[in-house]
C-alpha cells in the first residue's frame, strides 16, 4: 500500500474515532434520505413542516401515524429553484388539503421569489417535481391569475404517479386560465409531463378542470377522469359579451406543437360549456398530435363544439386505436 493510502486511512480512522456514538448520519446523508413530516401521529403533520420540507427540496416522506390523514394547508407550499428535486411521497394515506381557500404546490423557475438560477429559466431542467401516492383536496387558486387550484408549475420537469385529485377548483371565466387541479407552463426541451395511475375528479374551472396547459405536451397512463366541468362562457377567443372560456371538461391544451397521449385511461362525466367536454386541443400552428390508446370515453358531454364526441381537435393528427369515445 502506497503511503499517502496509509495517511489518508489513518486521518479517516482519527476521525471516526473521535465521532460521538449516536451522533447520526453524515449531512451527505441526510441530505440522501430526505425529510419526513410528521412524528408518529397525525397532530405532528402541520402545513407548516409541509412548507418547509418542500422548501428544502429532495424526498419528502410522512410520518403521521398509521391511518390516513389530511393536512390542512395554512399556506401554499413552495418549491426553492435551487433544488435539484422534490419528491413527496404520501405513501397513500397523506392528504393535503388547500380548505377551498388557497393553491396547495407552487413550482415556477421563472420566479424571482423562489431564486432565479438561469437566464432561460423557462427551459431550465430542474427542479424535478414529482407527487407520487400523495391526494390533494379541495385546492382553491380562483384569486390567482394562471389556475392551478391543487398545482402550478412554469419550468423544471413534472411527473404525477398513483396520486388522487378531489374538488379542485379555479378561475371559472377567462378564455386561457385554466387547471381546476393542475396548470403547466413550460418543460424542459419541451418533455412531456407524465401522469400515470392517478384520479381526477370534481374539478371545476373556466377551461380544463382536471389538467391545463399552455405550449405543454402530455402523456397520461391508466388514469381516471371523472365530473369534471369547464364552467367558463363564451370560449376562445370570447365571443362580444362574454367573459370567454368553458373548454376542455377534464383536458385543455393550448400552444404550437403540442401532443397528448392518452393511453389506457377512463373519461367518463365529464362536461364543457363550449367546447371539448372531455378535452380541448388547439395546436395554434397544425403541427400537433392528439393519440388516444386502449381508452374508453363516454358521456362527456360538449354543450358549444366538438369534432368527435367529447372532444374538439384542432392539429395535425388524430390517432385512435382499440378505443372507445362515444
Amino acid at each position: 500500500m502506497r503511503a499517502g493510502v496509509l495517511v489518508a486511512a489513518a486521518v479517516a480512522a482519527v476521525v471516526a474515532s473521535a465521532s460521538p456514538a449516536g451522533a447520526g448520519p453524515a449531512p451527505a446523508d441526510r441530505a440522501a434520505a430526505g425529510t419526513v413530516v410528521g412524528s408518529g401521529t397525525p397532530a405532528s403533520c402541520t402545513s407548516r413542516a409541509v412548507v418547509k420540507a418542500v422548501a428544502q427540496g429532495g424526498l419528502i416522506t410522512f410520518d403521521c401515524g398509521p391511518a390516513p390523514v389530511t393536512i390542512a394547508m395554512k399556506r401554499t407550499a413552495k418549491v426553492v429553484n435551487t433544488s435539484a428535486s422534490v419528491v413527496l411521497d404520501g405513501g397513500g394515506k397523506v392528504t393535503l388539503s388547500g380548505e377551498g381557500r388557497r393553491r396547495i404546490l407552487y413550482m415556477n423557475t421563472c420566479d424571482k421569489a423562489q431564486v432565479w438560477t438561469t437566464s432561460h429559466c423557462n427551459d431550465q431542467a430542474e427542479p424535478r417535481l414529482v407527487v407520487k401516492r400523495m391526494r390533494f383536496a379541495d385546492g382553491d387558486a380562483s384569486r390567482e391569475d394562471e389556475g392551478g387550484g391543487a398545482i402550478f408549475v412554469r419550468g423544471g420537469q413534472l411527473k404525477i404517479l398513483d396520486s388522487t385529485f378531489v374538488d379542485n377548483r379555479c378561475v371559472r371565466t377567462g378564455p386561457d386560465v385554466g387547471g381546476g387541479a393542475v396548470r403547466v407552463f413550460d418543460q424542459h426541451r419541451d418533455r412531456p409531463v407524465v401522469v400515470k395511475r392517478s384520479t381526477f375528479t370534481g374539478g371545476r374551472c373556466s377551461n380544463g378542470s382536471a389538467l391545463s396547459s399552455i405550449g405543454v405536451s402530455w402523456r397520461v397512463v391508466d388514469s381516471t377522469f371523472t365530473d369534471n366541468k369547464a364552467v367558463g362562457r363564451g370560449a376562445n377567443p370570447s365571443r362580444p359579451g362574454s367573459p370567454g372560456g368553458g373548454s376542455g371538461g377534464a383536458i385543455y391544451m393550448d400552444g404550437d406543437d403540442i401532443h397528448l397521449v392518452l393511453e389506457g385511461s377512463t373519461m367518463t362525466g365529464n362536461r364543457a360549456r363550449e367546447g371539448g367536454g372531455a378535452i380541448f386541443f388547439v395546436s395554434n400552428d397544425r403541427s400537433g398530435t392528439l393519440t388516444i390508446r386502449g381508452s374508453r370515453l363516454e358521456d362527456n358531454p360538449s354543450d358549444g363544439f366538438e369534432t368527435i364526441p367529447g372532444i374538439f381537435f384542432l392539429g395535425a393528427e388524430r390517432t385512435i386505436t382499440d378505443s372507445v369515445v362515444r
